[in-house]
């Protein structure tokens, strides 16, 4: 009978070793936990050199809105393939922005016009001239395939389309309206690169929409 009960406890004693066994190896297994996506936004303006008199010499300008098409209305860092077709828009796995591509623009396109007059937004007083600007592209774009062994090559597109009105009359009249399109290579072919040249090509695009706002406002002057 005790040769029976040593068994017995022999047996299950082992069976708890092996159902402990396959337990720890079956943790082993598990999937590693998602990774949370890299979240970025333009950073830090770059210093430069005053281009203007002084934004108390220039008149206000109301920045009524900054919107994107419905393609680039939320945080999804995009890019397309040449590969696949230019014209399939793509998101990063695992990367975003940090706000839309309009607020990111938005936040920096004041900054920047404010740099030479006071800058507006609705509901904060009058100004002579409103503006308004829709993002209508704002992707990383990777061109032909590259040779065997090298790095995809990639561009970041940035197109804006600016309108500007004269609020002086009894209700808003057009004033003139252009679209900016600037392109930037991207320093490397992934999403760090992507971010780097989209800020570059949207600081680009932004200095040229202050320097026609600032023409524009000119001509109005003189009127």
């Amino acid at each position: 009978m005790k040769f029976i009960a040593d068994k017995h406890r022999f047996t299950l004693g082992f069976g708890v070793f092996l159902c402990l066994g396959l337990l720890l190896a079956g943790c082993t297994a598990l999937p590693a936990p998602p990774q949370r996506p890299v979240v970025y936004d333009f950073g830090p303006a770059l210093p430069r050199s005053p281009v203007a008199p002084p934004a108390a010499a220039l008149a206000p300008v109301l920045l009524a809105s900054v919107e994107a098409t419905p393609a680039f209305d939320g945080p999804a860092l995009l890019y397309r393939d040449a590969a696949s077709g230019v014209q399939q828009l793509r998101p990063y796995a695992l990367a975003r922005w940090s706000a839309s591509p309009a607020q990111l623009v938005r936040a920096r396109l004041r900054a920047r016009l404010g740099e030479e007059r006071p800058v507006l937004g609705p509901g904060e007083g009058a100004a002579p001239l409103a503006l308004r600007v829709q993002v209508e592209e704002f992707s990383q774009v990777f061109d032909a395939a590259p040779p065997a062994g090298a790095a995809a090559p990639s561009r970041a597109v940035v197109r804006l389309r600016a309108t500007l009105s004269d609020t002086r009359g009894p209700r808003p009249a057009l004033l003139a309206q252009r679209v900016f399109e600037l392109q930037r290579p991207a320093p490397s072919a992934d999403a760090a690169g992507g971010v780097q040249a989209l800020t570059a090509a949207t600081d680009a695009a932004l200095d040229e929409v202050a320097a026609w706002v600032r023409d524009q406002a000119a001509t109005i002057q003189k009127k």
